[in-house]
């Protein structure tokens, strides 16, 4: 039987968290569905021993699967993993640190019952850094400016999606993957929840400054060719600046004056114009290596070993079968 909600947990060196989230999530889960769920755990190439914890969840409880990725394959990939092996009715992602608290999850389900495909967390409070929120609240306020669709601000990969909108971002298999930004770009009826972003329970922070970097880049060049476009403006004004710079020389030439003729304005015009160029070329090259990429075709993520899940998905045409699978299922 299909169970009614799939959790999916990427897992990274979580194992000093990963007793207090089941005992705070499995409760809240029982009460939603009367038992009828599953909780992906992705262990995403954990080296602190979580997987022998996680393989002990499921010898005591086979609702508790797992899925062990044969290296360390990054947060998005994970996600992506646990959707193409997740068969419940209704999806939810979350991060296995306890920043996502799992009561928050009934709230997710009554708007899903209510008919909403997609029940995302909008963060109202985060328990960080001032300058890792200064860098959140610059990143998703910027990247509602540039990008092509509309991505909700504040709003994390914690989220409920229904059945269809997981087949349908299992049929995306784009290498460099933004979630968040896919979630909104395939539509259906979406809603935003608040809640409050606790801190960590324990241990240190996995995304990195340049983990962050690397996603933040993912989503501008994924969702937008405004950096692409910065180039044209940026050679415009280059062009109108020489031309006025060229009109004033001339003016002062036929007019007599004198022009002091120093080196100065000579090399801050050619290093305006180099970094420009260096810069735009830096751009295309970042749209350029991801077009490689996706050129070569690899698969997101390679299985280790799994528990409980139905079958090990690595490639697209694995993927696209397991989504026909389940929707055959499911009618």
């Amino acid at each position: 039987m299909r169970p009614i909600l799939s959790v999916i947990l990427p897992v990274y060196n979580e194992r000093e968290t990963l007793g207090a989230l089941r005992q705070r999530l499995i409760p809240v889960l029982d009460a939603m569905t009367s038992g009828n769920f599953e909780v992906i755990f992705v262990n995403d190439g954990s080296r602190d021993g979580s997987h022998h914890l996680l393989n002990d969840f499921y010898n005591g409880d086979n609702r508790l699967k797992v899925i062990h990725l044969s290296r360390n394959f990054g947060h998005q990939a994970a996600l992506q993993a646990g959707l193409d092996f997740a068969g419940g009715d209704a999806v939810v992602l979350m991060d296995a640190d306890l920043q996502d608290p799992p009561e928050v999850l009934p709230q997710f389900f009554v708007w899903w019952r209510e008919g909403y495909e997609v029940v995302y967390a909008v963060r109202r409070k985060r328990k960080e850094g001032l300058v890792k929120r200064a860098a959140y609240a610059a990143f998703y306020r910027t990247m509602r400016v540039i990008a092509q669709i509309d991505v909700p601000v504040d709003a994390g990969d914690f989220c409920l999606l229904d059945r269809r909108v997981v087949e349908a971002l299992v049929a995306l298999r784009e290498r460099n993957r933004f979630l968040r930004g896919l979630r909104s770009w395939v539509g259906f009826r979406q809603i935003g929840v608040e809640y409050d972003r606790d801190a960590r329970y324990a241990g240190e922070p996995k995304y990195t400054l340049r983990k962050l970097i690397a996603l933040a880049v993912s989503g501008y060049i994924g969702f937008s060719t405004v950096p692409l476009q910065i180039s044209t403006w940026l050679g415009l004004f280059a062009s109108i600046i020489g031309f006025l710079v060229g009109v004033g020389a001339l003016a002062t030439k036929i007019a007599g004056v004198y022009s002091p003729q120093g080196w100065v304005s000579t090399v801050s015009v050619v290093l305006f114009l180099g970094g420009a160029q260096l810069l735009m070329l830096g751009v295309i090259g970042n749209y350029l290596g991801r077009v490689y990429d996706e050129v070569r075709n690899r698969p997101l993520y390679i299985v280790g070993s799994r528990h409980g899940v139905f079958a090990a998905f690595g490639s697209e045409d694995a993927a696209v079968a397991h989504a026909a699978k389940t929707s055959q299922e499911a009618s």
